[in-house]
Protein backbone atom coordinates (compact mmCIF):
# COMPACT_ATOMS: atom_id res chain seq x y z
CA UNK A 1 0.00 0.00 0.00
CA UNK A 2 1.53 3.53 -0.99
CA UNK A 3 2.51 6.04 1.74
CA UNK A 4 0.23 8.86 3.04
CA UNK A 5 1.53 11.55 0.70
CA UNK A 6 1.87 9.25 -2.58
CA UNK A 7 1.13 11.22 -5.68
CA UNK A 8 2.27 14.25 -3.95
CA UNK A 9 5.23 16.11 -6.05
CA UNK A 10 8.38 17.95 -4.75
CA UNK A 11 11.00 19.87 -5.99
CA UNK A 12 14.12 20.16 -3.54
CA UNK A 13 16.80 22.59 -4.84
CA UNK A 14 17.78 23.26 -1.40
CA UNK A 15 21.55 21.80 -0.17
CA UNK A 16 23.31 20.51 3.49
CA UNK A 17 20.45 19.51 6.23
CA UNK A 18 17.69 22.19 6.77
CA UNK A 19 15.91 21.15 3.26
CA UNK A 20 17.17 17.94 2.54
CA UNK A 21 16.19 15.89 5.33
CA UNK A 22 12.75 17.91 5.36
CA UNK A 23 12.29 16.39 1.76
CA UNK A 24 13.35 13.54 2.36
CA UNK A 25 10.88 12.78 5.41
CA UNK A 26 8.16 13.68 2.68
CA UNK A 27 9.81 11.49 0.06
CA UNK A 28 9.81 8.45 3.18
CA UNK A 29 6.48 8.99 3.00
CA UNK A 30 5.82 8.22 -0.44
CA UNK A 31 6.34 12.04 -2.18
CA UNK A 32 7.83 11.74 -5.56
CA UNK A 33 10.64 13.99 -4.80
CA UNK A 34 13.42 15.26 -7.47
CA UNK A 35 16.77 16.29 -5.64
CA UNK A 36 18.17 18.96 -7.96
CA UNK A 37 21.71 19.67 -7.69
CA UNK A 38 25.01 21.36 -9.73
CA UNK A 39 26.33 19.27 -12.72
CA UNK A 40 29.75 18.23 -12.33
CA UNK A 41 30.08 19.07 -8.53
CA UNK A 42 26.59 18.68 -7.02
CA UNK A 43 25.87 19.63 -3.91
CA UNK A 44 28.24 20.59 -0.93
CA UNK A 45 27.78 17.52 0.98
CA UNK A 46 28.73 15.46 -2.05
CA UNK A 47 32.38 17.11 -1.49
CA UNK A 48 34.51 13.89 0.09
CA UNK A 49 34.19 13.09 3.46
CA UNK A 50 33.09 9.22 4.39
CA UNK A 51 32.56 8.93 1.11
CA UNK A 52 32.62 5.71 -1.16
CA UNK A 53 30.83 5.45 -5.04
CA UNK A 54 29.70 8.90 -5.53
CA UNK A 55 27.76 9.53 -2.17
CA UNK A 56 29.00 10.63 1.58
CA UNK A 57 27.04 9.36 5.23
CA UNK A 58 25.66 12.94 5.33
CA UNK A 59 24.38 13.25 1.92
CA UNK A 60 23.10 9.42 2.22
CA UNK A 61 21.32 10.47 5.38
CA UNK A 62 19.57 13.48 4.27
CA UNK A 63 18.55 12.17 0.63
CA UNK A 64 17.10 9.09 0.49
CA UNK A 65 13.72 8.50 -1.43
CA UNK A 66 14.60 10.91 -3.88
CA UNK A 67 15.65 11.05 -7.88
CA UNK A 68 18.25 13.02 -8.99
CA UNK A 69 18.42 15.12 -11.04
CA UNK A 70 21.35 17.87 -12.23
CA UNK A 71 20.89 21.05 -13.81
CA UNK A 72 22.76 24.28 -14.38
CA UNK A 73 20.64 26.90 -12.76
CA UNK A 74 23.14 29.95 -13.33
CA UNK A 75 21.93 29.55 -17.16
CA UNK A 76 18.76 30.92 -18.49
CA UNK A 77 18.64 27.38 -20.48
CA UNK A 78 18.36 25.51 -16.98
CA UNK A 79 15.82 27.82 -15.25
CA UNK A 80 13.58 27.53 -18.39
CA UNK A 81 13.89 23.81 -17.85
CA UNK A 82 13.15 24.09 -13.75
CA UNK A 83 9.35 26.10 -14.98
CA UNK A 84 8.88 22.41 -16.90
CA UNK A 85 9.40 20.59 -13.73
CA UNK A 86 7.20 23.48 -11.50
CA UNK A 87 4.34 22.84 -13.68
CA UNK A 88 3.00 19.82 -12.23
CA UNK A 89 4.61 20.08 -8.73
CA UNK A 90 2.53 20.44 -5.45
CA UNK A 91 5.83 21.56 -3.46
CA UNK A 92 9.26 23.88 -3.92
CA UNK A 93 11.80 23.72 -0.92
CA UNK A 94 15.11 25.72 -1.44
CA UNK A 95 17.24 27.28 1.52
CA UNK A 96 19.05 29.91 -0.35
CA UNK A 97 20.05 33.07 1.81
CA UNK A 98 17.04 35.60 0.87
CA UNK A 99 16.50 37.64 -2.73
CA UNK A 100 18.85 34.62 -4.02
CA UNK A 101 15.92 32.88 -5.42
CA UNK A 102 14.51 35.63 -7.08
CA UNK A 103 17.62 36.63 -9.00
CA UNK A 104 17.95 32.77 -10.04
CA UNK A 105 14.39 33.99 -11.49
CA UNK A 106 12.92 31.13 -9.21
CA UNK A 107 11.71 33.19 -6.43
CA UNK A 108 7.64 32.40 -5.13
CA UNK A 109 6.36 35.51 -7.38
CA UNK A 110 7.57 34.28 -10.92
CA UNK A 111 7.07 30.14 -9.88
CA UNK A 112 3.27 31.04 -8.99
CA UNK A 113 2.71 32.41 -12.31
CA UNK A 114 3.49 29.08 -13.52
CA UNK A 115 2.01 26.76 -11.02
CA UNK A 116 -0.74 29.19 -8.45
CA UNK A 117 -1.35 25.88 -6.47
CA UNK A 118 2.66 25.70 -5.74
CA UNK A 119 3.49 25.35 -1.50
CA UNK A 120 6.41 26.98 -1.74
CA UNK A 121 9.16 26.29 1.28
CA UNK A 122 11.66 28.99 1.81
CA UNK A 123 14.06 28.04 4.85
CA UNK A 124 16.61 30.37 5.48
CA UNK A 125 19.12 31.67 8.58
CA UNK A 126 17.41 34.63 10.09
CA UNK A 127 14.20 35.20 7.93
CA UNK A 128 13.66 37.51 4.88
CA UNK A 129 14.25 40.85 6.78
CA UNK A 130 16.04 41.71 9.86
CA UNK A 131 19.59 42.82 10.75
CA UNK A 132 20.90 39.51 10.57
CA UNK A 133 18.98 38.34 7.39
CA UNK A 134 22.09 38.16 4.69
CA UNK A 135 24.20 36.66 6.97
CA UNK A 136 26.15 33.55 6.26
CA UNK A 137 24.83 30.54 8.92
CA UNK A 138 25.38 27.20 10.03
CA UNK A 139 23.77 25.44 12.85
CA UNK A 140 26.50 26.27 15.47
CA UNK A 141 25.95 30.08 15.17
CA UNK A 142 22.15 29.30 15.75
CA UNK A 143 22.47 27.45 17.88
CA UNK A 144 24.05 29.91 19.98
CA UNK A 145 21.46 32.24 19.40
CA UNK A 146 18.82 30.09 20.74
CA UNK A 147 20.12 29.17 24.22
CA UNK A 148 21.27 25.80 23.56
CA UNK A 149 24.64 25.77 24.83
CA UNK A 150 23.96 27.87 28.11
CA UNK A 151 22.66 24.96 29.40
CA UNK A 152 24.86 22.49 27.97
CA UNK A 153 27.00 22.32 31.30
CA UNK A 154 27.48 18.90 33.26
CA UNK A 155 28.07 19.03 36.95
CA UNK A 156 31.71 18.01 36.91
CA UNK A 157 32.29 20.78 33.90
CA UNK A 158 30.00 23.80 34.54
CA UNK A 159 31.03 25.22 31.06
CA UNK A 160 28.69 26.13 28.01
CA UNK A 161 29.24 23.84 25.28
CA UNK A 162 27.55 23.29 22.18
CA UNK A 163 25.02 20.19 21.49
CA UNK A 164 27.16 18.12 19.45
CA UNK A 165 24.70 17.61 16.60
CA UNK A 166 23.14 19.61 14.48
CA UNK A 167 20.52 20.12 16.53
CA UNK A 168 19.18 23.38 14.77
CA UNK A 169 19.02 22.52 11.40
CA UNK A 170 17.13 19.19 12.37
CA UNK A 171 14.66 21.01 14.14
CA UNK A 172 14.26 22.97 10.91
CA UNK A 173 13.84 20.33 8.96
CA UNK A 174 11.11 18.46 11.17
CA UNK A 175 9.72 21.78 11.16
CA UNK A 176 9.47 22.29 7.49
CA UNK A 177 8.26 19.07 6.58
CA UNK A 178 5.51 19.61 8.78
CA UNK A 179 4.32 22.80 7.63
CA UNK A 180 4.38 21.50 4.16
CA UNK A 181 1.99 18.54 4.87
CA UNK A 182 -0.42 20.75 6.84
CA UNK A 183 -0.42 23.74 3.93
CA UNK A 184 -1.04 20.75 1.64
CA UNK A 185 -4.00 19.65 3.49
CA UNK A 186 -5.08 23.48 3.71
CA UNK A 187 -4.56 23.58 -0.15
CA UNK A 188 -6.77 20.51 -0.39
CA UNK A 189 -9.77 22.46 1.86
CA UNK A 190 -9.70 25.28 -0.68
CA UNK A 191 -6.54 27.61 0.81
CA UNK A 192 -5.05 27.06 -2.39
CA UNK A 193 -1.27 27.52 -2.91
CA UNK A 194 0.91 29.37 -0.34
CA UNK A 195 4.47 30.59 0.60
CA UNK A 196 6.22 28.55 4.07
CA UNK A 197 9.39 30.70 5.25
CA UNK A 198 11.21 29.20 7.95
CA UNK A 199 13.56 31.17 9.59
CA UNK A 200 16.21 28.64 11.48
CA UNK A 201 16.91 30.71 14.71
CA UNK A 202 12.79 30.57 14.94
CA UNK A 203 12.43 26.75 14.35
CA UNK A 204 15.46 26.33 17.00
CA UNK A 205 14.24 28.72 19.09
CA UNK A 206 10.28 26.85 19.36
CA UNK A 207 12.50 23.25 19.83
CA UNK A 208 14.03 24.31 22.59
CA UNK A 209 11.94 26.65 24.37
CA UNK A 210 9.30 24.24 26.50
CA UNK A 211 11.66 23.03 28.46
CA UNK A 212 14.93 24.75 27.94
CA UNK A 213 13.34 28.36 29.02
CA UNK A 214 11.35 27.15 32.31
CA UNK A 215 12.99 29.51 34.51
CA UNK A 216 12.23 32.35 32.36
CA UNK A 217 8.28 31.43 30.78
CA UNK A 218 6.81 33.63 33.64
CA UNK A 219 7.81 36.49 34.99
CA UNK A 220 9.42 37.47 38.42
CA UNK A 221 10.62 33.47 38.70
CA UNK A 222 13.87 34.23 41.22
CA UNK A 223 11.23 33.35 44.23
CA UNK A 224 9.23 30.76 42.72
CA UNK A 225 10.49 27.29 44.05
CA UNK A 226 11.78 25.00 41.22
CA UNK A 227 14.46 23.66 39.26
CA UNK A 228 14.73 23.55 35.50
CA UNK A 229 15.58 20.05 33.57
CA UNK A 230 18.69 21.35 32.51
CA UNK A 231 20.13 21.74 36.22
CA UNK A 232 18.74 17.69 37.13
CA UNK A 233 19.93 15.81 33.69
CA UNK A 234 23.34 14.46 34.24
CA UNK A 235 25.32 11.35 33.70
CA UNK A 236 26.42 9.64 36.88
CA UNK A 237 29.54 7.60 37.42
CA UNK A 238 29.34 3.97 38.64
CA UNK A 239 32.32 1.64 39.85
CA UNK A 240 32.85 0.76 36.33
CA UNK A 241 30.97 3.08 33.64
CA UNK A 242 28.35 5.38 33.82
CA UNK A 243 24.49 5.66 34.10
CA UNK A 244 21.62 7.26 33.68
CA UNK A 245 18.53 7.91 35.45
CA UNK A 246 16.29 10.22 36.18
CA UNK A 247 13.49 10.85 38.63
CA UNK A 248 10.46 12.66 38.36
CA UNK A 249 7.85 11.63 41.26
CA UNK A 250 7.67 10.43 44.55
CA UNK A 251 7.41 7.11 44.10
CA UNK A 252 10.32 6.98 41.83
CA UNK A 253 12.63 8.79 44.38
CA UNK A 254 11.42 6.33 46.92
CA UNK A 255 12.59 3.49 44.51
CA UNK A 256 15.93 5.13 43.97
CA UNK A 257 16.78 5.38 47.52
CA UNK A 258 15.63 1.70 47.90
CA UNK A 259 17.51 0.75 44.79
CA UNK A 260 21.30 2.10 46.38
CA UNK A 261 20.36 0.68 49.44
CA UNK A 262 19.46 3.35 51.58
CA UNK A 263 15.72 3.24 52.39
CA UNK A 264 16.81 5.19 55.47
CA UNK A 265 17.11 8.40 53.34
CA UNK A 266 13.04 8.24 53.20
CA UNK A 267 13.09 8.74 56.96
CA UNK A 268 15.58 11.67 56.64
CA UNK A 269 13.69 15.28 56.59
CA UNK A 270 15.73 16.89 53.86
CA UNK A 271 15.04 14.31 51.67
CA UNK A 272 11.76 12.57 52.26
CA UNK A 273 9.68 14.96 50.18
CA UNK A 274 9.70 16.91 47.00
CA UNK A 275 9.80 20.16 48.39
CA UNK A 276 12.64 19.37 50.75
CA UNK A 277 14.38 17.88 48.21
CA UNK A 278 14.22 21.06 46.25
CA UNK A 279 16.24 23.35 49.12
CA UNK A 280 19.32 23.81 47.16
CA UNK A 281 21.58 22.29 50.67
CA UNK A 282 19.29 19.55 50.58
CA UNK A 283 19.55 18.92 46.78
CA UNK A 284 23.45 19.31 47.13
CA UNK A 285 24.01 16.94 50.08
CA UNK A 286 21.41 14.59 48.35
CA UNK A 287 23.57 14.63 45.22
CA UNK A 288 26.47 13.55 47.05
CA UNK A 289 25.14 10.57 48.97
CA UNK A 290 23.85 9.33 45.91
CA UNK A 291 27.01 9.98 43.84
CA UNK A 292 29.09 8.21 46.45
CA UNK A 293 26.68 4.85 46.02
CA UNK A 294 26.61 4.99 42.51
CA UNK A 295 29.92 4.91 42.37
CA UNK A 296 30.39 1.63 45.22
CA UNK A 297 28.81 -0.26 42.56
CA UNK A 298 29.31 -1.63 39.20
CA UNK A 299 26.67 -0.72 36.03
CA UNK A 300 25.29 -3.71 35.84
CA UNK A 301 24.57 -4.28 39.26
CA UNK A 302 22.66 -1.05 39.97
CA UNK A 303 20.97 -1.35 36.23
CA UNK A 304 19.17 -4.53 38.05
CA UNK A 305 18.33 -3.13 41.10
CA UNK A 306 16.90 0.13 39.71
CA UNK A 307 14.79 -2.15 37.38
CA UNK A 308 13.73 -4.19 40.29
CA UNK A 309 12.15 -1.04 41.98
CA UNK A 310 11.02 0.76 38.64
CA UNK A 311 13.64 3.36 38.47
CA UNK A 312 13.66 5.03 35.35
CA UNK A 313 17.47 4.42 34.09
CA UNK A 314 19.36 2.69 31.44
CA UNK A 315 23.24 2.40 29.82
CA UNK A 316 25.23 4.99 28.43
CA UNK A 317 25.65 3.61 24.80
CA UNK A 318 28.68 3.88 22.06
CA UNK A 319 28.01 4.84 19.24
CA UNK A 320 29.03 1.10 18.13
CA UNK A 321 26.58 0.25 21.13
CA UNK A 322 23.21 1.16 19.30
CA UNK A 323 23.36 -1.62 17.09
CA UNK A 324 23.31 -4.14 18.96
CA UNK A 325 20.42 -2.84 21.70
CA UNK A 326 17.65 -5.32 22.19
CA UNK A 327 15.15 -2.60 22.08
CA UNK A 328 16.49 -1.15 18.92
CA UNK A 329 17.37 -4.73 17.19
CA UNK A 330 13.40 -5.91 18.57
CA UNK A 331 11.95 -2.21 16.55
CA UNK A 332 14.35 -2.84 13.86
CA UNK A 333 15.07 0.80 14.00
CA UNK A 334 18.32 0.63 11.57
CA UNK A 335 17.80 -0.09 8.04
CA UNK A 336 20.69 -1.70 5.71
CA UNK A 337 21.18 -1.20 2.30
CA UNK A 338 23.54 -1.91 -0.61
CA UNK A 339 24.77 0.20 -2.76
CA UNK A 340 25.86 -0.57 -6.20
CA UNK A 341 28.73 1.72 -5.73
CA UNK A 342 28.97 2.86 -1.93
CA UNK A 343 28.33 -0.83 -0.97
CA UNK A 344 26.54 -1.41 2.28
CA UNK A 345 25.57 1.46 4.68
CA UNK A 346 22.97 1.98 7.82
CA UNK A 347 20.11 4.24 8.63
CA UNK A 348 17.42 4.72 10.82
CA UNK A 349 14.33 3.97 10.33
CA UNK A 350 11.24 6.35 10.29
CA UNK A 351 10.16 6.92 13.75
CA UNK A 352 6.00 7.16 12.14
CA UNK A 353 4.60 3.81 12.13
CA UNK A 354 1.64 4.55 9.26
CA UNK A 355 -0.75 1.46 10.14
CA UNK A 356 -3.01 2.40 7.01
CA UNK A 357 -0.04 3.78 5.21
CA UNK A 358 2.88 2.82 5.68
CA UNK A 359 6.41 4.21 5.01
CA UNK A 360 9.02 2.36 2.98
CA UNK A 361 12.38 4.01 3.17
CA UNK A 362 14.00 1.08 1.58
CA UNK A 363 12.18 1.92 -1.88
CA UNK A 364 14.64 4.62 -3.24
CA UNK A 365 18.51 4.98 -2.27
CA UNK A 366 19.97 8.35 -2.31
CA UNK A 367 21.05 9.26 -6.22
CA UNK A 368 24.09 9.54 -7.36
CA UNK A 369 24.80 13.22 -9.08
CA UNK A 370 21.99 13.68 -11.92
CA UNK A 371 21.52 9.73 -11.96
CA UNK A 372 17.62 10.34 -12.80
CA UNK A 373 18.08 13.62 -14.46
CA UNK A 374 17.03 12.00 -18.80
CA UNK A 375 14.47 10.08 -16.96
CA UNK A 376 12.83 12.80 -14.98
CA UNK A 377 13.08 15.28 -17.93
CA UNK A 378 11.55 12.88 -20.38
CA UNK A 379 8.57 12.04 -17.88
CA UNK A 380 7.80 16.17 -17.67
CA UNK A 381 7.54 16.04 -21.78
CA UNK A 382 11.23 17.47 -22.65
CA UNK A 383 12.36 15.90 -26.19
CA UNK A 384 15.33 13.54 -26.43
CA UNK A 385 16.61 16.32 -28.86
CA UNK A 386 16.37 18.79 -26.53
CA UNK A 387 18.01 16.62 -23.77
CA UNK A 388 20.96 16.48 -26.13
CA UNK A 389 21.07 19.98 -26.58
CA UNK A 390 21.24 20.73 -23.18
CA UNK A 391 23.72 18.09 -22.44
CA UNK A 392 25.77 19.98 -25.22
CA UNK A 393 25.79 23.26 -23.59
CA UNK A 394 26.47 21.72 -19.98
CA UNK A 395 23.31 22.56 -19.13
CA UNK A 396 22.73 18.84 -18.17
CA UNK A 397 24.82 16.13 -17.44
Amino acid sequence: MPGPLEGIKVIDVSAVVSGPLAAMILGDQGADVIKVEPPVTGEVMRLPNFERGGLTSLYINCNRSKRGVALDLSKPEGVEVMYELVKDADVFIQNWRPGAADRLGLGEEKLREINPNLIYCSISGFGPTGPYSNRRVYDPIIQGLTGHPAIQMSQDFPIPDLVRHIVADKSTSYTAAQAITAALFARDRGAGGQHIEIPMIDASLAFFWPDGMIRHTLENTSELPGNSLYETYRLWHTQDGQIIYFTASQVEHEGLFRALGHPEWLDDPRFATTEARMVPENAEALGGLIDEALRASTTEELLEKMLENDVPSGRVLGLEEIFDDPQIKHNASILEFNHPSAGRYHQAKPAARFHKTPQDPMKRMPPLLGEHTEEVLLEKGVSAERIAQLREKGIVP
